[in-house]
């Protein structure tokens, strides 16, 4: 059967715009890396489950408003990347990290477990329940808005240290570490809201191969 010219180059050009079209959804942007920050855990700790509301051996519960993060660990190419090591750490409702340098006048929440290390499940996904972290002062005219520490690691890929930011924060548009990236950097680094019944944030991380 002779086809013509023209639907030859009709099917020519549908199957291109298909073909971007499939590798637009299927190829994903490396999550943009970030400064590790001073505040990493150096003080050993038992609890590092993906609760961080509650400290085992403890009865209460950490102050401030809980949510539940989940996202999925993937490659560039939008496959899932299954027991990636999520490491995370932040500060608590006050804005005070567990940590020994930390000068911040606020108080420690004996509650609140401030770091977790989960791993991701075989749809590259993982979550983890916790408190939105308090803004706190970087410097005498830097304030910090809430962010999450990432340092996420597997075998065969660039190990990525990143932070999370939550959306709606006045003071994402004043942070000097959101702001020097680009508009889309920024969309990438900030998580998404997912549900309106629930304080649930969706924030995925891409990796890029070694």
């Amino acid at each position: 059967m002779r086809i013509s010219r023209r639907s030859f180059m009709t099917k020519s050009i549908i199957g291109s715009v298909l073909g971007v079209f499939a590798n637009s959804i299927h190829a994903n942007d490396a999550t943009p890396p970030e400064t590790e920050g001073p505040f990493y855990p150096v003080t050993p700790q038992k609890d590092t489950n993906f609760d961080l509301t509650k400290v085992k051996g403890k009865q209460g519960v950490a102050k401030g408003q809980i949510v539940q993060i989940r996202g999925k660990v993937l490659n560039t190419k939008g496959e899932p990347v299954e027991n990636a090591i999520v490491d995370i750490w932040q500060a608590n409702a006050a804005g005070k990290y567990r940590h020994p340098f930390d000068s911040n006048p606020a108080a420690l929440d004996e509650n609140f477990q401030g770091w977790a290390i989960v791993q991701s499940g075989k749809d590259g996904g993982f979550d983890f329940k916790t408190v939105i972290p308090g803004e706190y002062p970087a410097s005498r005219s830097w304030i910090r808005p809430p962010h999450i520490h990432f340092k996420t690691a597997k075998r065969g890929y660039v190990e990525l240290v990143t932070q999370m930011y939550f959306p709606n924060q006045q003071l994402n548009k004043t942070d000097l570490l959101l702001q020097r990236k680009s508009q889309h950097d920024q969309e990438l680094m900030i998580a998404k809201k997912i549900s309106t019944k629930s304080e649930i944030y969706e924030f995925n991380i891409v990796l890029v191969e070694a």
